[in-house]
């Protein structure tokens, strides 16, 4: 459980002078030419979205418009983007989407959000952000957004409702799944250290523990549950979407908070997952879908968010599995030239032909060249680029895929396309000593945070 926290005041004292180190980081040595271009795409679709869509939370590449999730805008992509420019060395373009954040972005509004996507672009935005700045507007910014989330926790199971009005408090949606239950603690933690208030560690944790405590018997959790009843809806197993992240966090809360609960779920986990999941065949290592009770294969699916896993499993020091199941991803994409969201790993037949411009095939490829210091992830990388640049980029931003194998394009550029996608692919490029992966940990919206307390 929680650790016993300092006085309220002393843990300021300790933030803000941990805070000033971190945002005061000896600057790494100069970007390469990759990463400029990188960084040059990054200015590219960060312009477009400042030119058309301004104030708003997302912007629409191909009818140059804008799209907001709620009716106000939370300003989605300026706070998830923010920490991306820091770490691209954008100075003067990070001071100002900062000013303008702390200055018009409220949290007192009468909508209903999402609680997951809420927490992981926007309290973990505003929390890195603030940890690279020392700027306490921003953290100020995140206690009033967690305060307001709060209640989704308040299940008969404690595992949180999915859906929360940020002014009245009222929640609904019972019926989630693990990624939007256990996809809460690295954010929810981090802002309990910095702000000194342990309910919100607390109530994060307790969502985790009580999500483990319904695995199978083999290790194994499904798809989706309800969160009031604690009874399972849909006991297929995976570790795609609406999973995925929930094995992520374990690995990642024990680093961050040094939590031995988290390291021994994490531990159980992963090894029921590579017991069932994990499917050697002729065409290379995959994961695909079982049943979570006896662990018989249901399907051979695999698509763009399961390509997050190569870099957990290499985080977690098995690199082995890692380097395999990543030439398995990277197939996926030069099949087609750019990446499905799903496919069939038996056929190479694509299931679900979009791509939403995401990120994880090129998390996994910097997670792999920072722990292996191999150069077949930047050759990986050079060929993502390529293919953002070749199939993606419009007259305003870049825009995802409705059909890889017809390139047809999508009126869609969201906020974690700048948060992860470029951010990770600009990390490939850069200098080692950018950030250093021992030290920071990347929630699953790319936004670094570090041991500050």
């Amino acid at each position: 459980m929680l650790k016993r926290f300092y006085i309220v005041a002393f843990i300021c004292i300790v933030s803000a002078t941990s805070v000033a180190a971190f945002a005061q980081t000896p600057k790494p040595s100069s970007p390469g030419p990759m990463a400029l271009q990188v960084r040059s795409e990054f200015l590219y679709a960060w312009n477009a979205y400042k030119q058309y869509a301004w104030g708003h939370d997302e912007l629409r590449p191909l009818s140059k418009g804008h799209h907001d999730w709620y009716s106000k805008s939370l300003l989605m992509t300026p706070v998830d983007a923010l920490d991306t420019m820091i770490v691209m060395g954008l100075t003067d373009e990070a001071d100002k989407t900062r000013e303008f954040i702390v200055q018009n972005l409220s949290f007192d509004q009468d909508i209903e959000v999402k609680n997951f996507e809420i927490t992981i672009r926007l309290l973990g935005g505003l929390l890195s952000s603030y940890q690279m700045t020392g700027d306490k507007g921003l953290l100020d910014l995140a206690d009033n957004l967690g305060n307001r989330l709060l209640p989704v926790f308040n299940s008969p199971t404690g595992m949180p409702y999915m859906f929360v009005n940020l002014k009245t408090g009222k929640t609904r949606g019972a019926e989630s799944n693990p990624a939007e239950i256990g996809t809460l603690l690295l954010e929810f933690g981090t802002l309990s250290k910095l702000s000194g208030k342990p309910i919100y560690y607390d109530k994060a944790k307790r969502a985790v523990v009580e999500l483990y405590n319904r695995r199978s018997k083999i290790g194994l959790v499904g798809s989706s549950i309800n969160v009031a009843t604690g009874k399972w809806i849909d006991t297929t197993s995976h570790i795609s979407g609406g999973i995925d992240s929930y094995y992520e966090y374990l690995l990642k809360s024990w680093l961050l908070f040094e939590d031995k609960d988290c390291r021994k779920m994490w531990e159980a986990s992963v090894k029921a997952v590579n017991k069932y999941l994990a499917d050697n065949t002729r065409n290379g290592l995959w994961y695909g879908q079982a049943d979570m009770n006896t662990g018989k294969r249901i399907s051979t699916q695999y698509g763009a968010l399961d390509a997050f896993f190569p870099a957990v499993l290499a985080r977690s020091g098995d690199l082995e599995r890692a380097r395999r199941l990543q030439e398995s991803s990277y197939k996926m994409w030069t099949t087609f030239g750019i990446e499905p969201e799903t496919l069939d790993y038996t056929t190479m037949k694509a299931t679900a032909p979009g791509y939403q411009l995401r990120p994880e095939i090129i998390e996994s490829a910097y997670y792999l060249a920072f722990f292996t210091k191999d150069q077949r992830y930047q050759e990986m990388g050079s060929t993502f680029l390529l293919s953002l640049v070749r199939y993606s980029k419009t007259d305003a931003g870049f825009a995802a895929l409705s059909d890889v194998e017809t390139k047809s394009k999508k009126d869609s550029m969201e906020s974690y396309f700048l948060a992860e996608t470029l951010k990770y692919l600009y990390l490939l490029f850069a200098p080692r000593e950018t950030l250093d992966l021992n030290k920071v940990v990347f929630n699953t919206e790319a936004h670094p945070l570090r041991k500050t307390w």
